[in-house]
This record gives structure tokens, C-alpha cells and sequence, in this order.
């Protein structure tokens, strides 16, 4: 299997941003880390193997990425709405350095999915809702989609409700959201086992946006696992391994 590591340039942010690719063909499918967690981490708790068949048969390239939640997310010493808009130096370095990147790297390659765990599922969501032109599918596993319950205080504004799926779902309306109903498709799992109701949110919160996107008309799967199914690397293994093949 191929695998290539290169750092990219993240203005505005305290470091370089890593991006590995594996495979050599395929359609592109961006990988965002878990909470606070790195390019790597996808390979080092078995996710790509899991779907290594895929990527040396050349149906998919996966591009894995850092994230940047200790700097918005995850820094719950500021407010939610200072944490939104620092997300907003994330979102800039995925969409003017990570996209042209892949581009680069698979010239005319048909569009690309998004997809992660926890946190990652929430990024893999929010993008794909923000940016359908360049993720017109997300598959999102065990995530929780209002940022305002992850331990959230103070001034909630703009940035926030513009990042914050469960807030800006709701609201969708007219032309725009024609063409998502067009465009979009988006794949929720998310088992009934430990820690996915609590202390996650994820089960709750997946079945909350499946209401939001079904009374919008917007395609999408809500897939529950059983109620051994625990928030954990080895059930997101499976998971992935059985919704991608669908895609590429």
C-alpha cells in the first residue's frame, strides 16, 4: 500500500498541519481524526486496514488530517463562541491548503467523501453541509452534532450558529436547500452500546439530526448498531468497513 506524509503550511494556527495519503487510486475520501488527534491516528487504531482491500484494489485514497480542537473545540477555557471562531483557522487550512493538496495529488478525481469518528464525525458532517460542492457525502460515525453541548458557556453568536449543525440544520430553506437535497447524501452510525448516550451525546444527537434531515427531505441513512455496539475503535473498524465499498 502506498503512503505518503507531507506537511502543509497552517496560517494562523501553532503548527503545521499533517496530511497522509494512502493508496495510489481511488476516489479521495478525507479523514478527520478523532478529538484533538492526529494525521496518524486513523492508521494506528486499524481504520485503514480495515479498509486496506478497497485501497490497494485503487477504489479509494484515503487523506487523513490533523485537527486543530485543542486551539476551538476542546478548549474549554473560552467561550463557545471564541471557540467557533477559531475553528474558523481550521476551516480555512482544510479548504486553501488540505483540498488543493488533494487535487494535486489526484488531478480530476470525482468528489471527494468526508468521514471520521466522534469529533471527527462532527467535522466530516459540518464540512460536508458547508462545502456540498467539494463533499457532496459524508459518513459519520458515532458523532455529537451541537457543539453547544460539549460543555459549552458563555456568548454564542454568529460563528457559532454557522458551525454548529444542530443550530443552522433546522433553518434550511429555499433554493439552497433544493440543491442539497440534490447534491447531498449523508450516512449516520452509531451504536446503543457504552459511552454513545453517555457521556458522548452520539446516540441522541444522531437520531435528533436524522429527524432535522428527514423533515428537510435531505437523503440520508440513520444506521444504529445493537446495544453491544460501545463508542470504540474496534466497532468503528467494522462500521466503515461495511459503508464505504458503497461510495467508491
Amino acid at each position: 500500500m502506498e503512503r505518503e506524509q507531507v506537511e502543509l503550511e497552517a496560517p494562523g494556527l501553532d503548527r503545521r498541519g499533517t496530511l497522509i495519503r494512502y493508496g495510489h487510486y481511488g476516489r479521495p475520501v478525507l479523514v478527520f481524526p478523532s478529538e484533538q488527534g492526529r494525521a496518524w491516528d486513523y492508521e494506528n487504531n486499524g481504520m485503514v486496514d480495515a479498509v486496506a482491500g478497497l485501497i490497494e484494489a485503487g477504489r479509494v485514497k484515503l487523506y487523513c488530517v490533523d485537527s486543530y480542537d485543542h486551539l476551538s473545540w476542546s478548549d474549554r477555557s473560552i467561550q463557545l463562541e471564541d471557540r467557533a471562531r477559531r475553528h474558523g483557522g481550521y476551516e480555512s487550512w482544510i479548504l486553501d491548503q488540505v483540498v488543493p493538496a488533494i487535487g494535486r495529488d489526484t488531478p480530476g478525481a470525482s468528489d471527494i467523501i468526508t468521514t471520521g469518528c466522534s469529533l471527527g464525525a462532527f467535522h466530516a458532517l459540518n464540512f460536508a453541509f458547508k462545502r456540498a460542492d467539494l463533499f457532496p457525502i459524508a459518513i459519520c460515525q458515532s458523532g455529537n452534532y451541537d457543539a453547544a453541548s460539549w460543555h459549552a458557556w458563555g456568548e454564542r453568536g454568529e460563528a457559532t450558529y454557522f458551525n454548529n449543525p444542530a443550530d443552522y440544520l433546522p433553518n434550511l430553506e429555499g433554493d439552497h436547500l433544493d440543491w442539497l437535497r440534490r447534491r447531498l447524501f449523508v450516512v449516520l452510525t452509531v451504536g446503543q452500546g457504552d459511552w454513545e448516550t453517555h457521556p458522548t451525546g452520539s446516540l441522541p444527537s444522531a437520531r435528533a439530526i436524522d429527524g432535522v434531515l428527514t423533515a428537510k427531505g435531505i437523503p440520508h441513512e440513520l444506521d444504529q448498531w445493537g446495544y453491544d455496539v460501545a463508542h470504540d475503535w474496534p466497532w468503528w473498524r467494522q462500521q466503515i468497513a461495511h459503508h464505504l465499498p458503497r461510495f467508491v
